[in-house]
Parts: C-alpha cells; sequence; structure tokens
C-alpha cells in the first residue's frame, strides 16, 4: 500500500487489538537493554514498593504500542521519531493494552517542501481498564506526488 501525503486525513484514527503484556516481555526486553533495575526485575523488592509489584518497562510499552498499530507497509512514507513521550501510568504483568492511533497535524517538510511532508500521529495506550499509560506522537516524512 503507498499512501501519499496528500492521502492523510486528520482526525482519521485506527485501533489496535489487545496485547497482554507477559513476565517475558520483562525479561526479553531488560535482556535487550541492559535495564535489569529491580523494578522491573525483583518481584520481592516492588512487595515493598508503592505499587506492590513488578512494573513493566516505558520502553518496552513504547515499543510494544508502535508494533501493535503497524500494518500493512507504506513504502511512502517512514517513521521520522516521537515526540512528546509520556509514561503516565504502570503497567504490570497481566496488563492488556491497546493502542489508537489519530492523526493530528501535516506541514510540509522545512528542507524539502515539494518532495515530503510531515504527518503527526498522536498515540494513546490504554490498559484493560480504559487508563492511559502512555501517550506520545509518533512523527513520520511521507512523500507527496
Amino acid at each position: 500500500m503507498e499512501q501519499l501525503f496528500d492521502q492523510y486525513l486528520l482526525e482519521s484514527s485506527r485501533t489496535s487489538t489487545g496485547r497482554t503484556i507477559t513476565e517475558a516481555d520483562i525479561v526479553l526486553h531488560a535482556g535487550q537493554t541492559g535495564d535489569f533495575y529491580p523494578h522491573h526485575m525483583d518481584a520481592e523488592w516492588c512487595k515493598t514498593q508503592e505499587f506492590g509489584q513488578r512494573v513493566a518497562h516505558g520502553t518496552l510499552i513504547l515499543s510494544v504500542s508502535v508494533g501493535m498499530l503497524a500494518g500493512e507497509i507504506n513504502e511512502a512514507a517512514f517513521s521520522y521519531g516521537y515526540d512528546r513521550v509520556r509514561f503516565i501510568a504502570p503497567v504490570f504483568i497481566g496488563d492488556t493494552i491497546t493502542s489508537k492511533a489519530t492523526i493530528v497535524a501535516k506541514k510540509d517538510h522545512a528542507k524539502k517542501p515539494d518532495e515530503y511532508g510531515i504527518v503527526d500521529e498522536q498515540v494513546t495506550v490504554t490498559n484493560q481498564r480504559g487508563e492511559t499509560v502512555i501517550a506520545f506522537v509518533h512523527v513520520y516524512m511521507v512523500r507527496k506526488k
């Protein structure tokens, strides 16, 4: 699928299916990143802390939420970065998250306005209770005609 800059519609949105975060997700992410802080890895220590249980890495939830929204490959667009990333509430082992993305802004690329545009997609990730756990803007660089 090729979706060009002009084809992105403001306020259009898409929502992923749910995905349950597992202990294996946390352990694998710790191994990949080297983040073995006790908040993520030490169940007994976490019992003495505010949340009372292990918390998933914010970067894990960011990565998973982006992947949940990945569908067909758009050969005219690529990820340009992420803005305003906020870890709002903890995600625990067994929580199920859902990602919703809404196109909130479009503008010409500053250096190549005839070739590319920038599309901002507001992503909100919620848990099974409908609580927002992370929010960010996924920025795309999209080819024009």
